[in-house]
């Protein structure tokens, strides 16, 4: 009986010498630590930014970093509308971005920069830059009617979207678009985007100077 019980015990000791051993490699060592930071999807924004961002020391445990945290600072880079990120043992961790996309152009503070769908700021336009103007009173990221300017223009399609010259919203449901030939479509509000667009692209094919998809239901041509 005394041989079981030393026997149980000693089985006991071993398997939680080998559970702590394991628990420090893990959590404590630098043996499971990260040893390269993989970085994906950039195109204009360099991979280094995004490590400094990720701001991961080398060797730290891998099990310890903090996807959550290492996600928000990558993903407050201006140029980075999101991030993930994820473990890969036994000592690396990736980071997948996605960028942002300069959709229109806009006039602000007297220089001509370039803006996502979400009014975000890009930087300045190069002279060799070809995107719609966008023309509100104030263009920004929390102004209605830039908000909604920029979601109608992400919502045509891209052959569409590259015949217009300028996007006119004197409020959020008076959307106006601007084609490069000089022709007009008066859009309205955001409502039905997508119905509106293949209107407009089936409208085009006729002569006209102005068309009126605002109302899908009943469609204007003059």
């Amino acid at each position: 009986m005394r041989t079981t019980i030393w026997r149980v015990g000693l089985a006991t000791l071993l398997t939680g010498g080998v559970v702590g051993a394991a628990t420090w490699v893990v959590l404590f060592s630098s043996v499971l630590g990260v040893r390269d930071v993989q970085i994906s999807g950039t195109v204009g924004v360099p991979a280094d930014e995004v490590r400094r961002a990720a701001g991961v020391a080398p060797g730290t445990p891998l099990a310890r970093v903090d996807l959550e945290k290492v996600r928000v600072r990558v993903a407050a880079l201006t140029r980075v509308e999101s991030a993930r990120v994820d473990r890969a043992w036994p000592g690396t961790l990736q980071v997948s971005v996605v960028e942002r996309t300069p959709l229109a152009l806009a006039r602000v503070d007297g220089r001509t920069v370039t803006m996502d769908r979400y009014g975000v700021v890009l930087g300045d336009a190069g002279p060799a830059v070809r995107l719609p103007l966008l023309r509100v009173q104030r263009p920004a990221a929390d102004d209605p009617a830039t908000r909604s300017a920029l979601a109608v223009l992400a919502a045509l399609p891209d052959g569409l979207r590259g015949r217009m010259d300028e996007v006119v919203a004197p409020s959020p449901a008076s959307v106006t678009l601007r084609l490069t030939d000089g022709r007009t479509a008066t859009w309205g509000d955001g409502e039905r985007s997508a119905e509106k667009a293949r209107i407009l692209e089936s409208l085009l094919r006729r002569p006209a100077r102005s068309y009126d998809v605002s109302s899908p239901d009943v469609v204007t041509v003059k």
